[in-house]
């Protein structure tokens, strides 16, 4: 079975775009996770299209990934093929009026230096996320007030039976994290957004000032998902983690950040199990301090039997 799914694998995409057994560490910025059955980067949308039908033809799980700076995969990894939609499908197209078309897999930081290097204004908050356009349209990433629903037009997307819609803004259902691409298992193919004209010189120290407080108040240094948790209403999680006395809280390798308890990192060479363990135990700490149930932002991707 093995052999045979390989070999159709490549008659969709080269070799160098197929692997076997590939470490998913190398893919998170986690840096945790074991291997998956099959890892595959497509670079266009028939691709996409291709490997989507073929899995489900052969009963085939999948997931689809972008830069991994939201995900943690077990420690025995992901039987399955995982689909990597990075910088091999990552074109942009930007035009006179504040039109830009974007690809999934172009990352955030680029995108938004594309984009004010047009001087257009509206996506400066984007610039630090450190995810795709994919990931961000799917769970409408935001930042320092500014949200990825506030200059989407419409997008192209593929359902789970390889099949193209393009969706507009008011069909997609977005909320705070949400969308209906995550509720429906829709891949992004493409975004069409609108921004208005701005001063570059205004712009460019926008997105400077917001990296600086960044560097300032979160580890980016360290290894992590991001912000761990959702914020809960009426609260900021990394201040209920905080006031639980619970900063630089560690089980194993995985430890409550020094700089900013809404993060946890990976310090020590950590386990998928010692993190979900300590997502666990600040879940469990927080509520009996304060009765505000915590909602994990991270994705979890494998069998987490073992780590539970």
């Amino acid at each position: 079975m093995e052999e045979l799914f390989y070999q159709k694998l490549l008659r969709i995409m080269p070799e160098n775009q197929v692997k076997l057994k590939e470490s998913m560490d190398k893919h998170t910025t986690l840096h945790i996770g074991g291997s998956a059955d099959y890892f595959v980067t497509p670079a266009g949308t028939e691709e996409i299209i291709e490997v989507i039908r073929l899995c489900n033809k052969e009963g085939m799980p999948f997931y689809v990934m972008g830069n991994g700076s939201n995900l943690l995969v077990s420690d025995d990894g992901y039987r399955g093929l995982i689909m990597k939609i990075a910088e091999d499908y990552s074109q942009e197209w930007i035009k006179e009026d504040g039109t830009v078309i974007a690809q999934a897999g172009i990352l955030l930081s680029k995108l938004a230096n594309r984009i004010a290097k047009h001087s257009l204004t509206g996506f400066e908050f984007a610039s630090g996320i450190p995810g795709t356009l994919g990931g961000a349209v799917t769970m409408n990433a935001g930042a320092y007030g500014g949200e990825i629903k506030q200059n989407l037009i419409s997008v192209k997307v593929v359902d789970t039976d390889g099949n193209v819609l393009t969706l507009r803004k008011d069909e997609l259902e977005l909320g705070y994290r949400t969308s209906i691409l995550q509720k429906k298992g829709y891949i992004l193919l493409e975004a069409t957004m609108k921004f208005e004209h701005g001063n570059q010189e205004e712009i460019f120290a926008r997105m400077q000032d917001l990296n600086r407080q960044r560097r300032e108040k979160q580890p980016l240094e360290q290894f992590s998902a991001g912000s761990t948790f959702k914020r809960p209403e009426g609260y900021f999680a990394g201040k209920l983690i905080s006031d639980a006395g619970l900063k630089g809280y560690q089980i194993g390798g995985a430890a409550v950040s020094d700089k900013h308890c809404g993060f946890l990192i990976n310090k020590e060479n950590a386990t998928a199990k010692d993190f979900v363990t300590l997502i666990q135990e600040v879940i469990r700490i927080v509520h009996e301090k304060y009765g505000v149930t915590l909602e994990p932002e991270v994705r979890f991707l494998g069998d987490f039997r073992r780590e539970a």
